[in-house]
């Protein structure tokens, strides 16, 4: 009895002991990281600097700092510096890493890449006024063939369009299931794609005969926005900061660029259109658009089209936002439009 009373006093000596110990050895928790930024915001180039605080700093033997899981810096005491160099605008995931009496500990968080770049405002004019259908909910907007082409939205209202600009005649239609809320249209490899807002499904038909080629389903939890395309590739946008590139192929989402406009975001780009190499974007609400480096999201340039409005007539449904940019490359002007609007107008941008 004696034994097994001793027995039982030592296990509960050697557990207080453990727990004790348990609840001295460092945690996640028990580290800070600060940085030389207090928003967390870097330019490509910067130095960017984290220190590492904590009641076990001086027992710190080695720091590891990781951006997007990539090892960029180690240090032995307790911060590490690097060089910030991606170039793309947005989000990195960061981890630093720390040595604690041989114990390795990680503590995450992210950093903010953004651009100091400050838009050049341009001026357009307008060059001619042609008539637009009222009852176009527009959604996209592009010339094949010198011939407009458009997307409309709202279900049981969708539709994809060949129009002739000069009159605003509808030279052919095709509407899509009531299921539907139309969205961006683009026209690659002699094929039309059209996207759907919440559906998660877009739509390729042969650019001459119109024929449904496929049915595709976005292979990203995203909506569909705006489209547009470079020849090789298309870009989507989805409601957010992103424009994804999509291999026209397989339809599969091959990267993305975080549209800044400074250190801000830009949400809610919407319709698209490849200009020049640069993708000219509406924001969606703004009468206004951005023009947009496709290599790393920056806004470079604004045009202000707000004036527009007033040379819109009003209706029922009411005018809504400017949506609609197409690019006729022969003359190299832009034909701009907008949700309910009875006009397109041919502009120069200068």
């Amino acid at each position: 009895m004696k034994i097994r009373l001793q027995g039982c006093v030592f296990g509960c000596i050697f557990f207080l002991l453990f727990a004790i110990t348990a609840c001295n050895s460092p945690k996640p928790a028990d580290f800070e990281l600060r940085f030389n930024s207090a928003d967390k915001k870097y330019l490509s180039g910067k130095e960017l600097i984290v220190e590492v605080s904590s009641e076990y700093a001086e027992k710190i033997s080695a720091v590891k700092l990781f951006l997007n899981e990539k090892l960029v810096a180690t240090g032995t005491a307790n911060s590490v510096k690097a060089k910030i160099e991606e170039t793309k605008l947005g989000y990195i995931d960061l981890r630093v890493a720390v040595t604690v009496d041989g114990a390795d500990i990680s503590v995450s968080d992210r950093v903010e890449v953004v651009t100091d770049v400050t838009p050049k405002v341009y001026s357009y004019s307008i060059l001619n006024t042609y008539p637009h259908d009222i009852s176009s909910f527009t959604e996209g907007f592009e010339f094949f063939r010198d011939t407009l082409l458009e997307g409309t939205g709202l279900r049981g209202q969708s539709k994809l369009l060949k129009t002739d600009y000069k009159t605003g005649k509808i030279l052919k239609s095709l509407t899509l299931d009531s299921q539907y809320f139309g969205e961006g249209i683009t026209v690659i490899n002699n094929q039309i794609f059209q996207l759907t807002w919440e559906e998660g499904k877009g739509f390729i038909y042969d650019a001459n005969s119109w024929k449904l080629i496929k049915e595709f389903t976005y292979d990203k939890q995203i909506e569909g926005w705006g489209m547009t395309n470079d020849g090789s590739y298309i870009y989507h946008s989805d409601g957010t900061e992103k424009i994804w590139k999509m291999d026209p192929n397989t339809q599969k989402m091959i990267g993305y660029v975080n549209v800044y406009l400074g250190s801000e975001k830009i949400k809610q780009v919407n319709e698209l259109e490849w200009v020049e190499g640069k993708i000219f974007g509406n924001v969606w609400q703004k009468d206004a658009i951005a023009i947009i480096n496709p290599e790393s999201g920056v806004v470079e340039g604004i045009l202000d089209l707000s004036a527009l409005r007033s040379k819109v007539k009003g209706g029922n449904p009411a005018p809504e936002v400017l949506n609609g940019i197409a690019y006729r490359k022969s003359t190299k002007t832009l034909f701009v439009t907008g949700k309910y609007w009875d006009k397109v107008f041919e502009i120069q941008v200068k």
